[in-house]
């Protein structure tokens, strides 16, 4: 799949099969996450793989909507420090580790982490970093439901579909 089709292709998947993400699959979502831009170049990020169940459960009590987390193969916890565009740059690493991903028919969903504190206790990151997403990656199941959080997706998302071009593209001037 090139590019262009990877991105517009993407989406969210929330239910997973069993099959474990080999190595080389993980490895490659990883180095796409290191290579994503940062503010002056500063990768101010931490990965964090989390392939315990346990683990993978608690972190899932963390945020709102993340229990997509605990049927995951496996997910990344992006930790960074604070600062103004830390929070960007973890986004921006999110981004690329998802689209790799997809790249290699492996599904993914961000979790925010509602409480932060909740997300650094679980994953025992020291206190001066910030754990506020991680990222459930697991093969796609077929058929999945229609669902978050047990409730059809058009009763939590804001809409489903993109808003077209014509709604929020403005040329020179708004």
């Amino acid at each position: 799949m090139d590019a262009y089709q990877t991105i517009v292709r993407h989406r969210a998947v929330r239910h997973f099969t069993v099959e474990p993400l080999p190595e080389p699959v993980l490895l490659r979502i990883l180095q796409a996450g290191r290579w994503a831009g940062s503010s002056k170049n500063t990768q101010n990020w931490y990965f964090i793989v989390v392939r315990d169940r346990q683990t993978l459960n608690q972190l899932a009590e963390c945020g709102r909507y993340a229990s997509h987390l605990r049927t995951a193969a496996l997910a990344v916890a992006i930790a960074t420090e604070p600062g103004q565009w830390n929070a960007f740059d973890a986004g921006r690493a999110a981004q690329n580790m998802m689209l790799a991903a997809w790249a290699d028919g492996v599904g993914s969903c961000i979790a925010s982490m509602h409480d932060e504190a909740c997300a650094r206790r679980v994953l025992g990151t020291p206190e001066n970093l910030l754990v506020l997403l991680a990222i459930s990656f697991g093969y796609p199941m077929p058929d999945a439901p229609k669902t978050i959080e047990g409730q059809p997706r058009d009763r939590v998302l804001a809409r489903v579909g993109r808003k077209p071009l014509d709604e929020i593209v403005h040329r020179d001037k708004w």
